[in-house]
């Protein structure tokens, strides 16, 4: 029987700089790219001290991982594959990362159950199966006052009656952004 593929992606920077994070091959998985994540925290801010966090649909967990590294109060990490979701419980212990809270549930169950308020989301769903539309309307109920939201998608945003797009660029195929509730929407 073959042995198990895995795979690795790096933390950029903060308190876990260069440290691997394992992660299984799994259908649609897509860690996003390190230059992409290079841009998304220079445009939040390379210093997340106090803010809380969500990275709906985690994957990899990086994301999440990477906004705990840069001094991020906390991060909820929901993800629903079963593989993946045990080899983000493998790098929390391997980091020590107790401000991670790591989920195995539906990214809609999670939005349904959920009282908690964010600071940051993390957003970069399976693409091409109607998820972000879906989770933008349920959204703003979980976003703290000056919140804000980081979606990755295979086509652009644009405004909206709710979002406001407020950075974007693309990288390959993936358009990547940073969105925020129209002020007029608060």
């Amino acid at each position: 029987m073959a042995e198990k593929k895995s795979n690795t992606v790096r933390i950029n920077a903060g308190e876990w700089r260069s440290r691997l994070l394992k992660f299984p091959d799994a259908q649609g998985l897509r860690p996003t790219p390190e230059r992409v994540r290079q841009t998304v925290f220079n445009w939040l801010g390379q210093d997340l001290t106090g803010r809380v966090c969500l990275d709906l649909f985690a994957g990899t967990g990086v994301m999440g991982f990477e906004a705990l590294s840069r001094n991020a109060k906390s991060v909820v990490l929901v993800e629903k594959t079963a593989a993946v979701y045990k080899a983000m419980l493998e790098n929390k212990t391997m980091l020590k990362a107790d401000a991670a809270q790591i989920l195995n549930m539906d990214a809609l169950v999670f939005l349904d159950k959920n009282q908690q308020l964010f600071d940051v989301v993390f957003l970069d769903p399976p693409y091409h199966q109607g998820w972000l539309d879906k989770v933008l309307l349920q959204l703003p109920k979980h976003l703290s006052a000056q919140g804000i939201v980081y979606v990755e998608a295979e086509y652009a945003l644009a405004d909206n009656d709710v979002w406001q797009v407020f950075k974007q660029s693309k990288a390959g195929n993936v358009f990547y952004h940073l969105i925020k509730l129209r002020d007029d929407t608060n």
